[in-house]
């Protein structure tokens, strides 16, 4: 309230409270008088009004920022589930490819393994013919001999285009992934645990074993770590330099 009205507010209380000065008031003071009370309630209105107006105010922002927090919580929640939803996806298109490819790569399988019995027969026939008919090649025989070799050597070619290899080790480093050892054999010039001699091949498709390579292996030899050291040692022959 400014100095002024509120003056003016004093002084007509004072009148209405005083009968005399009542009575020596004109009307003109009178309606004066009156014109500044209302305008000192006017006023005191105004203050309450604007104070009731900050104080809706207030709520509405305070109302605002929980509407907003609550907005933002459930856009993370939602950002976090489509996240983990395109993860899943993409889980589910990489497993679902590699099912594929397995499926194509291991579709022969079953087939694969019961042809592996055809191939060991063709290799025994011709393992069971005498070296001595060999080498003499007489008549019929020899072409029997060249027939049961290109049909073995055709089927083994069948398979490999459809992705079964055969498993020969003689030389190699036993594998217990992919070979089983039938026997051993003792010889001190190899390292321990060559194959040194394949009973029966295996086979593989991608990276499955279908059969492991039956073989013997050796004994008594130096191990495998100290052979290969020893082969680095050793110089090598680089031949002649110009």
């Amino acid at each position: 309230m400014s100095d002024t009205g509120k003056r003016e507010h004093d002084e007509a209380r004072n009148r209405a409270s005083d009968p005399a000065a009542r009575d020596r008031a004109d009307p003109a003071s009178e309606a004066e008088a009156r014109r500044a009370a209302a305008n000192a309630n006017a006023e005191g209105s105004g203050y309450a009004d604007a104070a009731s107006g900050f104080a809706d105010a207030d709520a509405a922002a305070s109302a605002d920022a929980e509407r907003i927090a609550a907005l933002e919580a459930e856009n993370a929640d939602v950002k976090d589930r489509l996240l983990r939803l395109a993860a899943d996806m993409e889980n589910l298109r990489r497993r679902t490819e590699r099912e594929v490819k397995d499926a194509r790569t291991y579709a022969v399988t079953g087939f694969a393994r019961e042809i592996l019995s055809v191939a060991d027969n063709l290799r025994r026939a011709l393992e069971a013919v005498p070296a001595e008919a060999k080498a003499d090649g007489e008549g019929g025989l020899a072409g029997l001999i060249d027939g049961v070799e290109v049909t073995e050597r055709s089927l083994i070619s069948t398979l490999e285009k459809h992705g079964v290899r055969k498993l020969d080790p003689e030389g190699q480093r036993f594998d217990p992934n992919f070979h089983q050892a039938m026997f051993e054999i003792p010889n001190t010039e190899v390292p321990n645990g060559t194959v040194l001699q394949v009973v029966q091949a295996g086979y593989a498709i991608g990276e499955r074993v279908l059969r492991p390579a039956m073989v013997g292996v050796s004994k008594g030899g130096p191990k495998a770590s100290a052979a290969k050291a020893e082969a680095d040692a050793a110089p090598q022959d680089v031949g002649d330099t110009i």
